[in-house]
């Protein structure tokens, strides 16, 4: 063995031993200077055993994990450097690690010299790839879907026999930069996965009954959302090389510049090549794999998951499960950031330059500036990348978020979403604070960026609605039906972020208009009356339509979790909708509700959040188009409440059609309790529905005035009614008549004062067992009686 190699050897091995015994800031400052110097001194062709050896552990030792020669399973409990890093609050040990992970460090650029050489190749753990990409490459022929339809793994799945012990086997090969970036993805799901771990662990024991009583009592309960704020965790040095990667490796105009051959961003060269486009591509969609898809049981679109057979076994594994917890403020960074691609692509990139190209040469930038057209397109290169992700990632969030848990990671999705509706709000002054920590500019760029005037809607971004529009219709929906589960939650809360959300669709009249004229023409098209559609809206309909069956595949709230939409809620829109699923009656009895929820927990601050519901009020009524909220509340007191039962109660318990039969009392159709018994409340449900439907009771009183009695004239021979036979007949005719005269007017009294039949209460476990008592107790009298006898 050459002698330079068993020194670049030996050093490597030494420089993993420190690496690994690394547990304090001085330690940890002292391995980063020693990684500096050696990469200094190696040529790239002479670091290959530094990757071999020490950049693996590297990687455990950074992120925590627990394995000193590979990438682990797990974190560890000691932490790692980011956990050391942030307990130290050290702002000097910060920048000193920083610099050596730094995009522009001497780290990356022997790493980009290694893999152009290719002498490294690792080999990534199946058991850390998103979710639904694991499941896949379970499957033998299933791991085609990742070679053949997601460019993340095109080219990076190998077959191993030897491994799998004669059957294949299959293995995901990266380089070096490519595996870095995959333990980068995966550090913010393993820390959110092992920390709502923790957090159920904890609250479990809290769940019982004093604590869950004394809450729901005014005097013992309290706004929980000042007290629930914890500390982050290590998320300052992840999230300041997160923007650097960000910056430099994912351009904001249109990547198609870059390399003018290629005619689209959705298709990849051949092969790992490097260029600014591939790194771009695969870091983007990396981060959606694994902080947007990940457990998503449709993770393609739905066409190409039917047609590959993933759909049913994708939602067998992965289920109606929320999205990884605590990804709130990476997601709300990246989506931010990818969005502005849309502001660069309208305001021209001379206005709103990219900070990772105006800190390199002036060329460079006056070639992205080139490319870039200052009228707008449709949509922003990214936001093409994260439209369904992105969707569904909030959707999921709303809807399967556990009942009785912290809504603290809902909030931060919340976040998300709002940051999403409003891209003409995102300017390069929103990142000044991390421009200037990445720079050492100091505190005068970080005033100096918050200086940019904030800008409102205009006709310019009639595209980005247009393409995003169920952002702000169909997510609108979802998002009160969450506010209506988790209002007992903590109100304020969730009132201000209901009253967000109005007012980002009432702070433009032509943003509300444009809203509601789209709503308009899907539901004309809809009712086939097309021809009265404005031209500019007819072309987005069918998109609309597409993405509804799309983005919200199998996504359906079940009938007893508090949903507000009909079973097919995801091929309509209904934020205008008239109904009782509609967003005017939702936001009215959310009104109602969050006013009574209020007045029972605010204490001192009630004045101020009874002057946000009425600030809420005022919104609702100049969205919808009402001078008051109480136009469009509901009007008779009994309706009102009926209403309300109606909502929260599920639509459907039987699959029969006289169910869907509505009348005011609706106390039958609600779920099997624990006090009835089932088979016997069914029977006796169907009973009373048949009686109602055959007496018509199921129908309202027709006219107050009562028919006229038929007068019943007797026989003509009556005086020949003679002997015992004939007066037993005429007596028991007339009983009869008796009877059914009494039964007719019992149902006329019933019909008038809505009255239905109802023997479901016969079904009471209490009535059946003292009717069983009664039974066995007669029974035994007769026979001890007899007995006696």
């Amino acid at each position: 063995m050459h002698p330079h190699t068993v020194d670049t050897l030996s050093k490597s091995q030494d420089l993993a031993s420190s690496i690994l015994s690394s547990s304090t800031p001085p330690q940890i400052s002292s391995v980063c200077a020693s990684i500096d110097s050696f990469l200094h001194s190696y040529s790239p062709d002479q670091s290959r055993y530094f990757f071999s050896i020490a950049f693996p552990t590297l990687i455990c030792k950074l992120y925590g994990f627990d394995d000193s020669t590979s990438p682990p399973n797990q974190q560890s409990s000691v932490g790692g450097w980011l956990d050391i890093i942030h307990q130290a609050n050290d702002p000097i040990l910060t920048s000193r690690v920083f610099n050596v992970l730094a995009p522009n460090s001497q780290l990356f650029q022997s790493i980009f010299a290694v893999d152009r050489q290719s002498p490294v190749k690792y080999v990534f753990p199946i058991e850390r790839l998103p979710e639904w990409a694991r499941f896949v490459l379970s499957g033998e022929k299933d791991c085609q879907v990742l070679n053949a339809l997601c460019p993340l793994f095109k080219d990076k799945i190998k077959e191993d026999s030897i491994k799998g012990g004669g059957s294949l086997y299959y293995q995901v090969q990266l380089n070096v930069f490519e595996y870095f970036m995959f333990w980068f993805a995966y550090y913010p799901v393993c820390k959110g996965n092992s920390e709502n771990l923790k957090s159920l662990a904890t609250e479990r024991p809290k769940k019982f009954k004093l604590e869950n009583w004394t809450s729901s009592i005014p005097c013992f309960s309290h706004p929980k959302h000042g007290n629930e704020r914890n500390v982050e965790g290590n998320d300052d040095l992840y999230m300041r090389l997160l923007y650097a990667y960000l910056c430099a490796f994912v351009p904001i105009c249109d990547l198609s510049s870059h390399q003018p051959y290629r005619g689209s961003l959705l298709h990849y060269g051949c092969g790992n090549d490097g260029s600014v486009l591939y790194r771009a591509e695969f870091f983007v969609d990396l981060l959606m794999n694994y902080w947007l898809v990940d457990n998503d049981f449709s993770p393609l679109n739905v066409n190409v998951c039917k047609s590959w057979g993933l759909s049913s076994k994708l939602r067998l594994v992965s289920g109606e499960t929320p999205p990884t917890p605590n990804l709130g403020e990476v997601v709300k960074l990246l989506v931010k950031y990818l969005n502005l691609s849309a502001s660069a692509v309208k305001e021209g990139i001379e206005h709103f330059e990219n900070p990772s190209w105006s800190r390199g040469s002036s060329e460079k930038s006056k070639e992205l500036a080139a490319s870039i057209n200052s009228p707008m397109r449709s949509v922003g290169s990214w936001n093409a990348w994260i439209q369904r992700p992105a969707y569904r990632f909030i959707l999921r969030s709303f809807i399967f978020c556990p009942v009785g848990t912290s809504i603290k990671n809902a909030s931060q999705v919340f976040s998300v979403w709002v940051t999403y509706l409003e891209p003409w709000k995102i300017s390069l002054g929103d990142f000044a604070e991390l421009d200037a920590i990445i720079d050492g500019s100091g505190n005068d760029v970080k005033k100096e960026g918050k200086k940019n005037t904030e800008c409102g809607y205009s006709s310019s971004w009639q595209g980005y609605v247009l393409s995003n529009y169920l952002y702000y219709s169909s997510l609108v929906m979802h998002f009160f039906g969450f506010a209506h589960k988790f209002l007992h939650t903590d109100p304020e809360m969730i009132v201000q972020m209901v009253s967000k959300v109005i007012n980002i669709l009432i702070s433009s009249k032509e943003l509300t208009g444009l809203i509601k004229n789209v709503d308009t023409a899907f539901h004309l098209q809809q009712a086939g009356s097309g021809k009265s559609m404005p031209s500019s809206l007819y072309g987005y309909i069918p998109l609309i339509r597409e993405q509804l069956q799309d983005w919200e595949y199998g996504l359906c709230e079940s009938d007893a979790d508090g949903s507000f939409l009909h079973e097919n809620w995801n091929k309509d829109l209904r934020l205008f909708g008239d109904g009782e699923d509609g967003g005017q009656q939702l936001l009215q009895l959310f009104i109602l509700r969050a006013e009574a929820e209020l007045q029972a927990n605010s204490g001192d601050n009630l004045a101020r959040n009874l002057q946000c519901i009425d600030s809420l009020k005022l919104q609702v009524s100049c969205f919808f188009g009402g001078n008051t909220v109480k136009q469009i509340s509901f009007m008779p007191e009994v309706k009102h409440e009926q209403s309300r039962d109606e909502i929260f109660k599920p639509r459907r318990v039987f699959n029969h059609a006289s169910f869907d039969v509505k009348y005011k009392g609706d106390w039958m159709k609600r779920p099997i309790s624990d006090d009835e018994v089932a088979w016997l409340a069914k029977f006796l449900v169907w009973l009373s529905i048949w009686l109602n439907e055959n007496l018509g009771l199921h129908q309202a009183e027709r006219s107050n005035v009562d028919p006229k009695m038929s007068n019943v004239e007797p026989p003509s021979d009556a005086g020949n009614v003679c002997g015992p036979t004939e007066i037993m007949k005429i007596t028991f005719c007339a009983l009869c008549s008796w009877f059914l005269m009494s039964g007719a007017m019992l149902v006329r009294l019933m019909r008038k004062h809505g009255v239905r039949v109802n023997l479901r209460m016969l079904a009471s476990k209490k009535i059946v067992m003292v009717l069983l008592a009664c039974s066995v107790f007669s029974i035994l009298k007769r026979v001890f009686g007899v007995s006696q006898v």
